[in-house]
């Protein structure tokens, strides 16, 4: 066994087994489990080190450092005293400490590190239906933004978004009561805490900024009655709300039928693909309600948590669809997952839509509306014309940017454009509709063009014997005749694609064509792999 492996307990798991290979093996076997997971090990393994990785889990640091000594690997750098602190306690430890604090009516943090607990003995294996009813039984008057707080907190440990996402599991058990009316106020409860949540957070010097940005913002809004204005909303034809809560109908009665189904033991057919549908309805939450949310307002808890949900459902129904065999391991995680696209209707209907109702402005719903145009019709609902959001922008709903370039899908500075275009990889050439030479970008290009054509004829730039297709493309591209002209070439050995293609404005009007020239060297390289 070689001597001169030496661990470093201050770098990155990412740079140790970068370095040494074999490590993840050795660290997997301890109960590492994640970092045989890619994605994680080139995320959270770039900022977790070993000593934080083992408090995180539960792992006492001795047995790690015996385990590698074991394996010819000599250990340097140290750790902090609160990790050692951590590693050196045990479970047993821990939780006569949390038994006592429970009995002392324990502080705000002390709750915290409480709940991490649960989500710690989560990871380690214990089932959730055994955590969810200790939780409650321990907890069952607590805050939602402080398992919110808790869930933050271990996010910024390194602890992997999916894992967090397990608390959102155990707390939705708070807030779902037996009756209808219990469920609305446990649902209000949470659209407060959800609002709310990083005043909790006003230790934190790193997010103080934040916290009072949401004060701020939470003082501005009125949410007496969210519901009510949830409501208006979403009895806008064409509104939105109203297509999403719309779709949610619809989804709401194809996951019961499902359910039916496996009850009688019968196949869905076409019924599961069409409640895989929910894909597209989830992506216009992600891509229209979240982002905004969490930016703007300072409300993040949606973002955070219900958008992961989100994709695992999706991800899970993909996985499912691609099942060759429908046994009764298939139909139990069917049942798992319908269940959970319930859930997430309900969080929807009684938690999303009402802050959203509460917090968008009227100009912010109208550019919502015109975005989700881009989605496809999903779960039988064809999206209706909300005549209101039809009109054009006027000029004082037109937003400013002061020495910038502004266009349709978005703004910048010429500096920004410029550098853009020149990273492209691919060489540019403009001709405006005069055949005139308007732009070329820059860097090294394999048809040179000087700096003098600007301005100049497109025609002057080409030799005799190509001068009459170049005509020709151009002339076909004004007529309306064609839209783009590929050409293949072969120079200096190398495979290029060189696109002719017809520049217009929104009413079709020829505006001037553009030339771009690509190297496809790489993609014979990997087609010949």
């Amino acid at each position: 066994m070689m001597n001169n492996k030496t661990i470093d307990l201050s770098r990155p798991v990412f740079e140790l087994v970068s370095e040494y290979p074999e490590l993840q093996n050795i660290m997997a076997d301890l109960g590492f489990t994640e970092i045989k997971k890619n994605a994680m090990l080139h995320s959270v393994g770039k900022l977790m080190t070993i000593p934080k990785g083992a408090k995180m889990k539960d792992i006492p640091m001795d047995k790690v450092i015996a385990a590698l000594t074991e394996q010819g690997f000599t250990i340097s750098g140290g750790m902090p005293e609160e990790i050692q602190a951590g590693a050196s306690e045990t479970p047993e430890t821990r939780e006569t400490s949390e038994t006592a604090g429970r009995a002392e009516t324990p502080s705000a943090e002390s709750r915290t590190e409480q709940l991490k607990a649960y989500l710690r003995r989560l990871a380690a294996g214990e089932s959730l239906e055994s955590v969810r009813a200790d939780f409650v039984e321990k907890f069952s008057g607590i805050e939602a933004s402080e398992i919110m707080q808790a869930e933050q907190e271990l996010m910024r440990e390194g602890a992997p978004l999916t894992e967090v996402q397990k608390l959102c599991d155990i707390h939705s058990a708070l807030f779902h009561g037996a009756t209808r009316q219990e469920q609305i106020a446990n649902a209000e409860k949470e659209v407060m805490a959800s609002v709310q949540r990083v005043r909790k957070m006003a230790a934190q010097k790193d997010v103080m900024a934040s916290v009072q940005r949401a004060k701020e913002l939470a003082a501005q809004k009125d949410y007496g009655n969210k519901n009510e204005r949830a409501a208006a909303l979403e009895a806008i034809p064409g509104h939105p709300l109203n297509t999403l809560t719309r779709e949610n109908t619809i989804l709401a009665g194809w996951l019961a039928e499902a359910k039916n189904r496996l009850d009688a033991h019968e196949e869905l057919g076409d019924l599961f693909s069409r409640i895989r549908e929910l894909s597209i309805h989830y992506a216009k939450k992600g891509d229209l309600l979240y982002p905004l949310l969490k930016v703007k307002y300072e409300i993040s808890g949606p973002a955070d948590v219900m958008w992961t949900v989100d994709d695992e459902i999706r991800d899970e129904l993909e996985r499912l669809g691609r099942c060759g065999e429908q046994d009764a391991a298939w139909e139990e995680r069917m049942r798992a997952v319908l269940k959970r696209a319930e859930e997430m209707i309900y969080k929807e209907n009684n938690i999303l839509f009402p802050i959203c109702a509460v917090n968008f402005s009227e100009e912010e719903w109208h550019g919502i509306y015109r975005d989700s145009r881009d989605y496809a019709d999903c779960l039988g609902v064809s999206g209706e014309t909300w005549n209101e959001a039809e009109a054009p922008l006027t000029k004082s709903e037109t937003p400013a940017h002061e020495g910038e370039i502004v266009m349709p899908g978005g703004h910048m500075t010429i500096a920004q454009l410029t550098a853009l275009l020149n990273t492209i990889p691919v060489e540019i050439t403009f001709v405006d509709a005069d055949n005139i030479n308007r732009f070329f970008n820059e860097g090294p290009k394999v048809f040179k063009r000087p700096g003098m054509a600007i301005d100049r004829e497109v025609f002057s730039c080409h030799p005799p014997k190509i001068e009459p297709m170049v005509r020709s493309i151009i002339g076909d591209f004004r007529e309306g005749l064609r839209d783009s002209v590929p050409v293949w070439m072969e120079k200096n050995g190398r495979p290029f694609l060189v696109t002719y293609l017809a520049v217009r404005d929104k009413e079709h009007n020829y505006l001037g064509t553009v030339e771009i020239v690509q190297d496809m060297e790489f993609a014979k390289k990997h087609f010949a792999q």
